[in-house]
This record gives C-alpha cells, sequence and structure tokens, in this order.
C-alpha cells in the first residue's frame, strides 16, 4: 500500500513539473548534470553526509565515516577511513593542502594532503562543525576552530603543540561555522555572531527570526560573498550584513567593527543552502506539498533559484525544480549548496546524490534556442559568438533552420536564407536543390541560386529552366535574362524551346526568349530575324553590339517599316559598313522609305547624295511637299530646268515661282505671284528681293488698274520707289481702298528719312569736331628730343656734342626733326612744311618747335 501511493505522488510530482517545464517560456540562468563515475559507485553503498568544494578537486563525506577526494567528473583520487559513523563537516584551506574531519562519534582530524603534519583529538560528545583557517599553509595561521555544544579555538604554540580555547558555549549545539579572512560566522540555537580573531572580540549577534523551527531539522545555512558581506538563510528568511569599520571617535569600550543589515526578505520555501552569484543570490530550497488526490503532505523536488535580493523584497530571476534521487525522504537537513567561486559551479548536495548546476555558456543558449525552434535566433547567437561556442557550427544550425522553414511551408523564406547560410558550398547548394526539387519547390529557390561563386553543376540551372518552362512562360523568360549563358548547356535550352515553340509558333515570350539564347550561342542572325519579326526595341542594340551590319544588308525594309527614324540613324552612322547607294537600291521598291533616308542623309551633309537629288525633287513632291522648297534653295545640285518641269506639272506656284527667279526669268515670276498668288505683299518683297528697277514698273503697270494692289504699293514702295512714279499713273475717280491712310503712311516715311538724315549729319558734325579737337590735343602735346634722334637731311645727331654752343632746331607734328641751316630757305610769311611728309603725299607737317641756344 504504501508502495502504491509513493508510486502515486511520485507520477503527480513528475507530471506537474513537466508541465511547468513546457509552460515556461524563459531561459533558465542554470544548467544541471549529474555527478557520477566514482560519486555513483560511493552513493550505491553509502549516503552523501557532507562535501566541500575547492577549485583543484571535491572531498565527499559520507555516512559510513568515509571521506573520499574527487576530481570534477566525480572519480575518486582518494579514500580515507576516518571514522565508523557519519562525516559531520569537511573542511579545506584555500590552498587545498589541508583538511579538517570532523564526525559524528566526536572525532576531529586536521592533517595535510602533501605533507606529514597531522592532528588528532577525540571528544566525548560528537563534533557537528569544523573550520580551518583559510590561510592554515602559513605557520601564523596554524588555527581552526570546532564546534559541538561548544566553539573551540585551536591554535598551535611555538613548541608545536596545540592549545584550544572556548570562543562561545551556553546556547545549544554549534551547527554552522564559516570563516573567511579575520572572521569567523557561526550559528547556533539562538542566531549567528560573527568573531573577529584578530582582535579576539564578538562583533554582533544576529537573532534568527522564526524560533518556531527546530534548528536540527531546518539548520543555518552561512556564507560569504566576501571578506566583509554575510549571508544568511534560515528557515524562510534571508539577512545579508556587512561587516563595517567603526569611527575612532565611536570605539569606546565596543568593538572596532559592527555590523549593518543591508537586506532582510522572506521565501515561499524553506532554505537549505545559499551561494553568491555576482550581485545575484542561488538559493537551494527544500519544498513540500499537498496532494490533492492523497490529502496528505509530501516532499517535493527541492529548487535551486537565482534571486535579485532587494533591501526588504527580492526580484526572482530563475526558478528550476531538481530532480535528485531519493528526493521523496530527504528533509531539509539533507541538502547542502557547496559552490566554487572560481568558476560559478554548484554543487547541489544530497543521500542519494550530487547535482552540479552551471552557468549556462552560449552553446547551451543556443541548446535552450533550437529546442524552442527559435531557429533564426540561434544562428544570430552562433554568429555573434562564433569564437565562444564549442559544441555548435553555424553551417549546422543554419541547416536545422532551413529544415525547420520547409517543414512550416516557409518555402520562399527558407530559399532566401540558403544564400546566406549555405553560402560558397556548392555541395550543400545541389543537396538543397534536389531537396526543393522533392517537395515540388524548385520556384521557391531559383531566384537565390549562386550564379557567379560557386557556380553549380549544369544541371541544375538546366532542371529549374526546364521546370519554369514547363508551367511559367514569364518566369522563364526572367531566368534567362538574369542567368549567364555560361551556367547551363545553352543548346539542351534552346531545342527545349523550339520543341515548345512547335506547339505555340506564336508565342512572344517564348520567341524573345530563343532569340535571347541564340545571342547568348553567337548565333546573331537567327536572333535578329526573331527580334524583326517581334519588332522588338532591342534589335538595333543587337546589331550595334555584335556589329551585324553584313546581316542586315537584306532586311533593311524591314527594320524601317519597324522604326524608320533608329534604322536611318544607324544606316547613317555605319555608311562605312553599308553604303548609300546599297540602301537607296534597297528601297527602291519603297519611296516613301527611300524618302525618309535621303531626306536626313540630306540634312546631315548637303552633297553626299548630290548624285540622288534629281530623284529627290520627285520624292519631296510625293511625299514632303513642304520640304521641297527648302530643299531646292539648299541643293547646289539640283537639275533647275526638272526641278521647273516638275513643280509646273503639280501646280506648286512658290516652288515654280522660286525656279523662275533662279533661272533669271524674273519677270515671269513675278508674273506668276500676282497672276497666281495675287499676293501683293508677296510681289512687292520679290520686287524688293531682286531690286530691279523694270520689275518695279511691272509691279506699277499690273497694279495701276486694280485698287487693293494700289494701295498695297502705296503703303510699301516708298523707300524703294518715288511714289510720285506711282501717284502720276493713278486715274481720276479710281476708289483706292484707305487712300488717306497710305498718303498719310508716305508723308510719315519722308519726315522719317528726313529726320534720318538731319540726325546723321549732326552725328557727323559732333563727331568731326571730336576727332579735331582730339587731333589738337595731341598736337599740343610736347615731343621729347634727346641725343638718339637724328637730323632727317643730313642724319647727324640732332643735339650737338657739345651743349654749351649756341644750336637751332626745328620739330615738326609729324615727329621728324632738322637742323635749321639743313632745310631750304623759303619767303618771310611763306608756310614751311616737312619735306619728307610733303615727298611721301603723307599730309603738310606745320613747325611745332624752333629750338634755339
Amino acid at each position: 500500500m504504501e508502495e502504491a501511493e509513493e508510486q502515486e505522488t511520485r507520477s503527480l510530482e513528475e507530471s506537474t513539473d513537466e508541465s511547468e517545464e513546457e509552460e515556461s517560456e524563459e531561459e533558465p540562468k542554470l544548467k544541471y548534470e549529474r555527478l557520477s563515475n566514482g560519486v555513483t559507485e560511493i552513493l550505491q553503498k553509502d549516503a552523501a553526509s557532507c562535501m566541500t568544494v575547492h577549485d583543484k578537486f571535491l572531498a565527499l563525506g559520507t555516512h559510513y565515516g568515509k571521506v573520499y577526494l574527487l576530481d570534477v567528473q566525480g572519480n575518486i583520487t582518494q579514500k580515507f577511513d576516518v571514522s565508523p559513523v557519519k562525516i559531520n563537516q569537511i573542511s579545506l584551506d584555500e590552498s587545498g593542502e589541508h583538511m579538517g574531519v570532523c564526525s559524528e562519534d566526536g572525532k576531529v582530524q586536521v592533517f595535510g594532503l602533501y605533507s606529514g603534519e597531522e592532528f588528532h583529538e577525540t571528544f566525548d560528545c560528537p563534533i557537528k562543525i569544523i573550520a580551518v583557517h583559510p590561510h592554515f599553509v602559513r605557520s601564523s595561521c596554524k588555527q581552526f576552530v570546532t564546534g559541538g555544544k561548544k566553539l573551540r579555538l585551536f591554535e598551535r604554540s611555538w613548541m608545536n603543540r596545540w592549545k584550544s580555547s572556548v570562543l562561545h558555549e551556553g546556547e545549544g549545539n554549534i551547527r554552522s561555522v564559516k570563516w573567511r579572512g579575520h572572521l569567523i560566522a557561526w550559528a547556533n540555537n539562538m542566531g549567528v555572531k560573527i568573531f573577529d580573531i584578530t582582535s579576539k572580540q564578538r562583533i554582533t549577534n544576529v537573532p534568527r527570526d522564526d524560533v518556531s523551527l527546530r534548528p536540527d531539522m531546518y539548520p543555518c545555512s552561512l556564507c560569504w560573498k566576501d571578506g566583509v558581506t554575510l549571508i544568511i538563510g534560515w528557515g524562510t528568511s534571508i539577512t545579508i550584513c556587512s561587516v563595517k569599520e567603526r569611527h575612532a571617535s565611536e570605539m569606546r569600550d565596543l568593538p572596532s567593527r559592527y555590523v549593518e543589515i543591508v537586506s532582510q526578505f522572506e521565501t515561499e520555501f524553506y532554505i537549505s543552502g545559499l551561494a553568491p552569484l555576482c550581485d545575484q543570490l542561488a538559493v537551494l530550497s527544500y519544498v513540500k506539498e499537498v496532494s490533492e488526490k492523497m490529502e496528505r503532505e509530501y516532499c517535493a523536488r527541492p529548487r535551486l533559484d537565482i534571486i535579485q535580493p532587494l533591501p526588504e523584497t527580492c526580484e526572482e530571476i530563475s526558478s528550476d525544480a531538481l530532480t535528485v534521487r531519493g528526493f521523496q525522504e530527504n528533509e531539509c537537513r539533507d541538502y547542502h549548496l557547496e559552490y566554487s567561486e572560481g568558476e560559478s559551479l554548484f554543487y547541489i548536495v544530497s543521500p542519494r546524490d550530487v547535482v552540479v548546476a552551471k552557468e549556462r555558456d552560449q552553446d547551451d543558449h543556443i541548446d535552450w534556442l533550437l529546442e524552442k525552434k527559435k531557429y533564426e535566433e540561434a544562428l544570430m547567437a552562433a554568429e555573434i559568438s562564433q569564437r565562444n561556442i564549442k559544441r555548435h557550427k553555424i553551417l549546422d544550425i543554419g541547416l536545422a533552420y532551413i529544415n525547420h522553414l520547409v517543414e512550416k511551408g516557409e518555402y520562399d523564406i527558407a530559399a532566401r536564407k540558403c544564400q546566406k547560410i549555405l553560402g560558397k558550398n556548392a555541395a550543400l547548394w545541389e543537396y538543397e536543390v534536389y531537396k526543393f526539387k522533392e517537395i515540388g519547390q524548385l520556384k521557391a529557390i531559383s531566384p537565390y541560386l549562386p550564379r557567379g561563386d560557386p557556380v553549380l553543376k549544369p544541371l541544375i540551372y538546366e532542371m529549374i529552366l526546364h521546370e519554369f518552362l514547363e508551367s511559367d512562360y514569364e518566369g522563364f523568360a526572367t531566368l534567362i535574362r538574369e542567368w549567364p549563358g555560361n551556367l547551363y548547356n545553352n543548346s539542351v535550352i534552346v531545342q527545349a524551346v523550339r520543341d515548345h515553340l512547335k506547339k505555340d509558333s506564336q508565342n512572344k515570350t517564348l520567341l524573345k526568349t530563343l532569340a535571347e539564347l541564340y545571342t547568348y550561342d553567337k548565333n546573331y542572325g537567327n536572333a535578329l530575324e526573331i527580334y524583326l519579326t517581334l519588332r522588338h526595341k532591342d534589335v538595333f542594340q543587337l546589331i550595334h553590339k555584335h556589329n551585324l551590319f553584313s546581316s542586315i544588308k537584306d532586311k533593311i525594309v524591314l527594320l524601317m517599316d519597324f522604326d524608320s527614324e533608329k534604322a536611318v540613324d544607324m544606316l547613317l552612322d555605319n555608311e562605312d559598313k553599308i553604303s548609300i547607294k546599297k540602301v537607296v537600291e534597297e528601297l527602291e521598291d519603297r519611296p516613301e522609305l527611300q524618302h525618309v533616308y535621303l531626306h536626313k542623309l540630306f540634312k546631315r551633309d548637303h552633297h553626299k547624295g548630290q548624285r540622288y537629288h534629281e530623284k529627290q525633287i520627285s520624292l519631296y513632291a510625293e511625299y514632303d511637299r513642304p520640304n521641297l522648297l527648302p530643299f531646292l534653295r539648299d541643293s547646289t545640285h539640283c537639275p533647275l530646268e526638272k526641278a521647273l518641269e516638275i513643280c509646273q506639272q503639280r501646280n506648286f506656284v512658290e516652288e515654280t515661282v522660286y525656279l523662275l527667279s533662279r533661272m533669271g526669268n524674273s519677270r515671269s515670276a513675278l508674273k506668276m505671284i500676282m497672276e497666281e498668288l495675287h499676293d501683293v505683299d508677296k510681289a512687292i518683297e520679290f520686287a524688293k528681293e531682286q531690286d530691279d528697277g523694270e520689275l518695279w514698273e511691272d509691279l506699277i503697270l499690273y497694279s495701276i488698274d486694280k485698287p487693293p494692289f494700289i494701295t498695297g504699293l502705296l503703303n510699301n514702295i516708298g523707300t524703294h520707289v518715288d511714289p510720285i512714279l506711282l501717284i502720276h499713273r493713278i486715274k481720276e475717280g479710281m476708289e483706292i481702298p484707305s487712300l488717306r491712310d497710305s498718303l498719310v503712311k508716305i508723308l510719315q516715311d519722308y519726315n522719317l528719312q528726313i529726320l534720318l538724315r538731319e540726325g546723321c549729319k549732326k552725328i557727323l558734325v559732333a563727331d568731326s569736331l571730336s576727332l579735331l579737337k582730339k587731333m589738337h590735343r595731341t598736337q599740343m602735346k610736347g615731343v621729347l628730343v634727346d641725343e638718339e634722334n637724328i637730323c632727317e637731311s643730313c642724319l647727324s645727331p640732332i643735339l650737338p656734342a657739345d651743349a654749351a654752343k649756341p644750336f637751332s632746331v626745328v620739330v615738326f607734328h609729324c615727329r621728324h626733326m632738322f637742323h635749321k641751316e639743313c632745310l631750304p630757305v623759303s619767303g618771310v610769311n611763306s608756310t614751311q612744311y616737312c619735306n619728307i611728309c610733303s615727298a611721301k603725299n603723307r599730309g603738310p607737317g606745320s613747325v611745332i618747335l624752333d629750338m634755339k641756344k
């Protein structure tokens, strides 16, 4: 019956914990593993009673009085038979070279693990605790304390003898002690005390909160966070104390140090052990729960909580229920929490099991993300910490992520992730492509396939192209445009497209794609033929890019029909490849296209196509009359007689007038303007251009009996012909429209001419006067005469060598200089001129200076 109840309790516990874990979405802060190997062998025959942790090894005490030294994997390295009964406490110094052991039968041993020194003592009562000095290896620190009913301090004297002294007694059994530096903290039935070993003074007493709990069943847990911070856990209460130095002025008879409570709060469960974790706490909790089915209290799995202490409360960071062997039979006192400060390792010790808790590293974080199917976060974490992860590979995580996306049906995302995850691994790419083929999703991965580095097998690309060709012509065309032609066997794809065109020969998408494939294969002739059939805009680019002018000599009409402007520009830009003669011959049956070509040629160069100018007259007359007259005016190679004949046949008056005037038959041209066009303004303009008096006479004679023409002549003739000649010929009584206005205009034009003449006269006089004044100012300026000047007559220096002698010099305004005696003598009142200037007819120069001395 009892076994059935236990089985039901166990199944209830496990199902409850599993449901809690499934609902939890927060990542645990610690990971757990059972200490096995030698520990498993020990605990199959014995039970653990205590354990102490050092950075180098572990020391495990059992109920049968054995002490085992273990490595961190749990392998036994050394064994000590200390006592036939339970080992209560093991203590190690910081060096790990000395060990203290106490047992239930009162035995106390302190010995060196690597030396011969040893202390043995047996007391008449159970010794519950022992703590050796942290620096016991030093000769000056050979001290340890033991606790039963009394707390004793043992010290080795100078004679190598051990002496003991009682530090405390009278408050029940000493059940816990922790030594850090010069401070010893211990707990008895009444509370926690701290003793300063240096000053031999007790600093403080921290009473326990819940005195209703039996101290032997719910012992106190002590740990030093650092040299001055003590953490106390007792029952459900946690107290954090700080040892501080007392100010000298406050000492008097008080200890030099005092304790301040920094934080104090309650927890939900009973505390079995404490350990610091940075600024947080690891708390091992003993849990009791009530079964609703059995209606009785049972021991649940212990919990290891990470909490953040606050002044009056705490914040839970994580909480893990631990599966330890035999937890249903354990009490609060059966659990211990030991820790290794250097590596943040926590050991949960129970009679039948030892569980190691470690801070989770990046590999553990990735494990948790993968377990929760958070593959993208796992991949990102691995990439960020790729130097620190040991058990995971980025590629493996990425492949798992791709598989997960495929299983969820997110094919496009999975294909997109392949680019980043697979990178340049061609083998993996091919493997993934075949996987996508199996699920019918080749189209999803096609946009992301590598196209350069690496390049996959041609079969891979051909397989995808065939997939598109069967169901999506547009997608197939897109891939052909985007993928380089060297990725696949071009001839295989060309044949596949041809096979499909047999079913749908007019499909423009397939035809265009086939042309592109021909282009990749350098089969430009076939490509060009398809482009021209489709009238595709890329035909001209294809011709230029691949120099296909030899292939288009018989396709000029098709090109012109497609886009005459682009075709003509291309043909004219490449005359050296396709001659003008060849183009004209090809367009012989399409004169309208021939005209477009020759017109553009004439615009570029009036002389290149001179042999076709006669032909162009008819082409312009037929297809482009507005440009006929400009052509006749600009062409110097056009046969005028032929042009005149064509224009007269078609009754092109303006063109005929121009040709008649150009051929010198101005009178016939004028007559045509007046008789055919009846445009007096044009006739007057023509007469002005020719500037021929006979034309004006013909114009007046023709207009004399036509009042509208007379009005036009009166308005425009004034500046070219004397209006009196016209006015005298007007018959009396003839009504002339707007005669008064015309006469007024003639008078105004005459006045305007008078004003212009007067204005010109004034400007001329003003300019003459201004220039005269300028000349006068110039002539009034002095002339420099020095030793370099010579007489223009005798060619001797103008100045004498001896300046003291008298001399006379004549200087003209033309800058010619003479000795006075070198000039010919003239009359008394006669004006003398420069002989040189007079001889050259350059105008007279008058004397400006007569220098004497």
